[in-house]
């Protein structure tokens, strides 16, 4: 049975423009909780569920603009299945010598997709590595987070030194990359 909501997205996908983009997007936030699924369930790491999920996301959008969902399940079991079958492989991959040659990383420009979901996609990827950053960065501690959040916004050096009470705009270079080091090493402590 599909609810209300299903529904107004299965409909915004078939239209097309901007309500098919605020439809991928309520998509993609709404059935977000599946990556924790993929963590506990199918033990894989953070990224690679949430991998899985926006491959998922993105396989049932293109379903639905072509109109390969027949609504036969819910919209949320439809998802579910694709996103399991995807763990499922990435768990395979993983376990055997073949999970070696898949670990490069794959272009989004040379994936065969139509432009609408490459946009997607990047938005996507966008997204997911934003919210890990600002995982990592929460680690180092509240004056680098807010000296690399504001270079990240396109402060200064100067304009840092200045709001964080740093002498120099030197001093203030010095700190934030001493804070990035910081953020690369428990990047690479973290595996990625």
């Amino acid at each position: 049975m599909t609810s209300t909501l299903e529904s107004d997205i299965i409909d915004g996908l078939r239209a097309g423009g901007i309500r098919r983009r605020l439809s991928e997007n309520k998509l993609f936030e709404t059935f977000s909780y599946f990556v924790n699924e993929g963590v506990r369930k199918f033990r894989l790491d953070r990224d690679d569920a949430a991998g899985a999920y926006a491959d998922a996301v993105l396989a049932v959008v293109g379903s639905i603009h072509n109109g390969g969902f027949e609504q036969r399940a819910s919209l949320k079991t439809f998802l579910f299945q694709i996103f399991s079958n995807k763990c499922v492989d990435l768990t395979r991959k993983k376990t055997t010598n073949k999970g070696k040659v898949h670990q490069g990383t794959v272009w989004i420009d040379e994936l065969p997709l139509p432009d609408e979901s490459r946009n997607f996609l990047r938005r996507l990827m966008d997204a997911s590595q934003l919210d890990i950053v600002k995982a990592r960065i929460a680690q180092l501690g509240e004056k680098c987070q807010t000296m690399l959040l504001r270079w990240g916004e396109g402060y200064s050096d100067s304009e840092i030194a200045s709001e964080l009470g740093y002498n120099t705009e030197a001093v203030a270079k010095t700190s934030r990359l001493r804070c990035l080091q910081k953020l690369r090493e428990s990047s690479s402590s973290s595996g990625a």
